[in-house]
C-alpha cells in the first residue's frame, strides 16, 4: 500500500494494528453484505475484550457468531439479538454486555460519527428503557433524548466493487450498514468481490469515496443464508 493505492496483499496487513480492547464496526445486516473473511482474521488473531457495533451478530458459528465462541467480544451494541442462541446464552448469563438500540438510531450513531457530530436528539426511545439516564428535551409537543455518536478505532466493511483509491460501491442490499460504518472508522478495512483499475468505476455510482477507506482487500465469500424457507 502506497500513496492512493489503498490495496493490500493479506489480511493480516488488513488488520494490522488491531489489539485487545478496542472498539470494531462491522458492517451488514444479518448475513447480508457482512465482511466475513475480515471477521474470520480477527478471530485469527486473538484480539480480547472487543466492542462490537453491529446491526447483529451474526449466527452460531458464522459471521460475528464465531468471535463470541472464544469470548473475543466483551460489549456488544447491536439493534436485536437475531438467530444467535450463543449471543442469547451470553447476554442472559452475564458474560457479554450487550446495549440495545434502535435499529434507526445505530445507523444515525454511525452517521453522525462519521460527520463528526458528537451527539444529536431524537424521539425514538422516550418513555422506554432506551431513554433511562439519557438528557431530555421538549421540541414543539414531542419529547426527545440525547444519544451519543458512535466512532470506532477499526471499521470492517463489505463491498462488491472498488477501485485502487479505495473507492467503494456496494451491490443492493449489501448496502445496509456498510457506508455508515466506513466512515465513522479511525482505520477502515474493505473487503470486495473485484478490484478495479481507476476510473473503471461509474463516479455517479460510488457509495463510499475513497477518502474514508484506509485499507482495500480483494477477497472470495461464502455468502450464506441466514434463515432459507422452502414452500412446499
Amino acid at each position: 500500500m502506497a500513496g492512493l493505492d489503498k490495496r493490500v496483499n493479506s489480511y493480516e496487513e488488513a488488520l494490522a494494528g488491531l489489539t485487545d480492547g478496542m472498539t470494531v464496526l462491522a458492517g451488514g445486516f444479518g448475513l447480508c453484505g457482512i465482511p466475513e473473511n475480515l471477521i474470520g482474521q480477527i478471530r485469527r488473531l486473538g484480539v480480547k475484550g472487543l466492542t462490537v457495533v453491529s446491526n447483529n451478530c451474526g449466527v452460531d458459528g458464522f459471521g460475528l457468531g464465531v468471535l463470541l465462541e472464544d469470548r473475543q467480544i466483551r460489549k456488544m451494541i447491536a439493534s436485536y439479538v437475531g438467530e444467535n442462541a450463543l449471543f442469547e446464552q451470553q447476554l442472559l448469563n452475564g458474560e457479554l454486555e450487550v446495549e440495545l438500540t434502535p435499529q434507526g438510531t445505530l445507523a444515525e450513531k454511525l452517521r453522525a460519527g462519521g460527520a463528526g457530530i458528537p451527539a444529536f436528539f431524537t424521539a425514538t426511545g422516550y418513555g422506554t428503557p432506551v431513554a433511562e439516564g439519557k438528557e431530555v428535551r421538549q421540541y414543539g409537543d414531542r419529547h426527545y433524548i440525547l444519544e451519543p455518536s458512535i466512532t470506532g478505532d477499526f471499521a470492517i466493511v463489505k463491498g462488491w466493487k472498488a477501485d485502487h483509491f479505495g473507492n467503494v460501491i456496494y451491490r443492493h442490499t449489501a448496502q445496509n450498514f456498510n457506508p455508515l460504518a466506513a466512515t465513522a472508522g479511525r482505520i477502515t478495512v474493505v473487503e470486495v468481490e473485484e478490484i478495479v483499475e481507476p476510473g473503471e468505476l461509474d463516479p455517479a455510482q460510488i457509495h463510499t469515496p475513497g477518502i474514508y477507506v484506509d485499507r482495500i482487500i480483494q477477497g472470495h465469500f461464502e455468502k450464506r443464508i441466514e434463515k432459507r424457507t422452502v414452500l412446499a
